[in-house]
C-alpha cells in the first residue's frame, strides 16, 4: 500500500528489490499517490493490476492472498485514518481488514517532524503497534534524495519485512549497503 509522499516516486525500485527476494508483489495506492506514479508501468512490473478504487461487486477481481503487507510510504493523514478505522479509500479499507488477519504488516511513515508533534500522531502509532503493526521510525528510514525530496532507505524497510516474516533470503540490497 502506498500513499502520496515523495518516496512513492521511487516505489518501482522497492518492488524490484522485493521481487529479487522472491516476493510476488501487488500495489494498492491511494488516489493521490496513484496520480504521482505510472500505474501501467507498476502493473506491468508486478503482473498484478495496480488498484486504486474498489470495483462494483459484479466486477470484483480479487487480489491474491497476502502473506505480508508493507504500507510505504504512509502519510500522516493515512496513518491517522488507518488507526481510527477509516476506510474511505481502497488502500485504507484493505489495511483495516488486514489488521484482523494475523498477516505481518510493516508501516513506513513519511511524516514531517512538525506533524509528528500533533496530538493525534502518537496515539495513532500506539494503536497500530498494539494491533501488531511494525511501525518504523521515520528518522531511521528517511533520507534526502539528490533532488531534495524525501526518500526511503528501502533496504531497511525490506529488512523489516524479512524480520516480520522470518524470511531468510539473499539480500539484493547488499551491493548497495
Amino acid at each position: 500500500m502506498a500513499s502520496a509522499a515523495p518516496p512513492v516516486l521511487r516505489i518501482e525500485e522497492f518492488i524490484t528489490a522485493l521481487q529479487a527476494e522472491g516476493w510476488a508483489t501487488c500495489l494498492i495506492a491511494t488516489p493521490t499517490a496513484a496520480s504521482w506514479i505510472d500505474l501501467d508501468a507498476v502493473s506491468g512490473q508486478t503482473g498484478c493490476l495496480t488498484r486504486v478504487h474498489s470495483r462494483p461487486p459484479q466486477q470484483q477481481e480479487s487480489l491474491p492472498r497476502a502473506e505480508a503487507v508493507v504500507a510505504a510510504p504512509v502519510t500522516f493523514n493515512s496513518l491517522n485514518k488507518w488507526a481510527a478505522g477509516f476506510s474511505d479509500t481502497l488502500a485504507l479499507g484493505v489495511l483495516n481488514e488486514m489488521l484482523g488477519t494475523g498477516v505481518p504488516i510493516v508501516a513506513a511513515p513519511c511524516v514531517k517532524s512538525v506533524l509528528r508533534q500533533h496530538p493525534a500522531y502518537e496515539p495513532s502509532l500506539l494503536r497500530l503497534r498494539s494491533a501488531g503493526v511494525n511501525v518504523l521510525d521515520p528518522d531511521a528510514i528517511t533520507i534526502r534524495a539528490a533532488d531534495g525530496l524525501a526518500d526511503f532507505k528501502w533496504e531497511q524497510i525490506a529488512a523489516a519485512l524479512r524480520d516480520a516474516t522470518g524470511s531468510n533470503v539473499d539480500n539484493p540490497w547488499s551491493a548497495n549497503a
